[in-house]
C-alpha cells in the first residue's frame, strides 16, 4: 500500500518540541509507555463479564427481559473490548512483550472481525491519512455524505434521520460482509490498490471466522433456537456497532475538524499538525468515560502518539494543550459528549444539503 502524499517537512519545530517533551515526561516519571498493570485488569474485567454473561445467555437462559438487558449489556461489553483491549494491542502498547500483543489483538478475530484487515486499514491509511479522501478509508461510509469532496446523491438529504440505523448495523455489516469484501477483492476500498495477503492470514482468517460462527450463532441456536439467537445478535450488535460508529465520527467527523481531497498531493502542514486540525477530543475531564472508552475520547493524543497506551492520555493530554499554547496552533476539544454529538450532526445535516 503505498501513497504518493508528501506532509510539509520543512519546518517541524512543534513536533521535536512536543516529542522532547513527551519523552521528558517519561524519563522523569520512569514509565513506560506502554499499559500498566490498570489496563490488565481491565481486560480481565472486560473478558470476564464477556463469558459470565454468554454463559447466562445460552446456558442458564433467564426471562426473556433479563436475557434483552443482558444483550444490551454484551453489546457495550463487545464494543469495550474493542476500544481497551484489541485497539491497544493492535497499536502494540497493551504491553511491552510482544506475543502478549499479538495474542491480545487476535481478540478482534474472536469477535468477528479480523485483525489483519484492520491493522492496513486502520494503523496505517487512517493514522498516516486522516481524514484524507481517497487514502482514509474510514472517512468512507456507505450512504454517507461526510464532507464536502465527497459526491452527493439525492438520498443525502435524507442522512439526518437514518444514520442512527447505519451506525447501529456497521459493526454487523462489518464481520458478515465487509470483511468477505475484503477478502476476496484483496483491497480495502474500492479504488484501493490491492494488498498482499498471506498464506498464514488467510487460515486464520477462516479458522476465527468459523470459530465465531460456531461461539455466537451454531451453539446458541442448538441451545435455544433460532428466533431468539436472531434477536439477540441484532440487540448486541446494533449497541456494539453505534457504540463503535459514534466513538469515531466524534473524534473526526465534526464542524472543526478539516478534510483534504486527495487531489491535493501535497499537505501543506507537518504530519503531527494535520493530525490536529483533523482530530478531536471529547469529556476527557470524564473519568467513567475515559475507562469505557480505553482512553479514546482522548483522540488527539492517540493520534498524536498511537504507539503510546491509552493509560498514559490524560497525563499527556495537558503537555500536548500547553505545547499548542506556545506554538498557536488549534487544539480541538469538547467538553462532553452531546457537545461533540451535537458538533457532529451538524456536519451530517450539513453535507446533506
Amino acid at each position: 500500500m503505498k501513497s504518493t502524499i508528501k506532509f510539509n517537512n520543512v519546518n517541524t519545530l512543534f513536533s521535536r518540541a512536543l516529542k522532547g517533551k513527551i519523552n521528558s515526561y517519561f524519563q522523569q516519571k520512569n514509565k513506560k509507555k506502554t499499559g500498566d498493570r490498570t489496563i490488565a485488569l481491565k481486560a480481565g474485567i472486560l473478558f470476564g463479564s464477556f463469558a459470565l454473561i454468554y454463559i447466562i445467555l445460552v446456558f442458564l437462559q433467564p426471562h426473556w427481559l433479563i436475557s434483552i438487558l443482558l444483550c444490551l449489556i454484551l453489546g457495550f461489553n463487545l464494543s469495550a473490548i474493542g476500544f481497551n483491549v484489541m485497539h491497544d494491542a493492535g497499536h502494540n502498547t497493551f504491553s511491552s512483550d510482544k506475543n502478549t500483543n499479538t495474542i491480545l489483538s487476535y481478540s478482534l478475530n474472536l469477535l468477528g472481525g479480523n485483525i489483519y484487515f484492520w491493522k492496513l486499514k486502520h494503523n496505517i491509511a487512517h493514522h498516516t491519512f486522516t481524514n484524507i479522501e481517497g487514502e482514509d478509508f474510514d472517512i468512507e461510509v456507505k450512504f454517507m455524505r461526510l464532507h464536502e469532496s465527497q459526491q452527493r446523491k439525492e438520498y443525502h438529504r435524507f442522512q439526518g434521520y437514518y444514520f442512527p440505523l447505519l451506525y447501529g448495523i456497521s459493526y454487523l455489516a462489518w464481520i458478515f460482509y465487509q470483511d468477505y469484501e475484503k477478502f476476496f477483492r484483496q483491497r480495502l476500498g474500492k479504488t484501493s490498490e490491492q494488498f498482499h495477503f498471506p498464506l498464514r492470514e488467510k487460515v486464520i482468517f477462516w479458522t476465527s471466522k468459523i470459530l465465531h460462527l460456531f461461539l455466537f450463532v451454531i451453539i446458541p441456536i442448538y441451545f435455544l433456537g433460532w428466533l431468539p439467537v436472531l434477536v439477540g445478535l441484532l440487540i448486541a450488535g446494533i449497541v456494539c456497532g453505534f457504540s463503535l460508529a459514534t466513538v469515531f465520527q466524534l473524534a473526526h467527523i465534526v464542524t472543526e475538524t478539516e478534510f483534504k481531497a486527495d487531489e491535493s498531493r501535497h499537505v501543506e502542514n507537518e504530519w503531527m499538525i494535520h493530525q490536529l486540525t483533523s482530530t478531536a477530543n471529547f469529556a476527557t475531564s470524564n473519568k467513567t468515560l475515559t475507562w469505557l472508552l480505553g482512553g479514546l475520547n482522548f483522540q488527539v493524543e492517540h493520534h498524536l502518539f498511537p504507539k503510546i497506551s491509552h493509560v498514559h492520555y490524560p497525563a499527556l493530554n495537558k503537555i500536548v494543550k500547553q505545547t499548542c499554547q506556545e506554538f498557536n496552533i488549534p487544539y480541538i476539544e469538547f467538553k462532553s459528549f452531546g457537545h461533540a454529538f451535537q458538533s457532529h450532526f451538524q456536519v451530517i445535516q450539513l453535507m446533506s444539503k
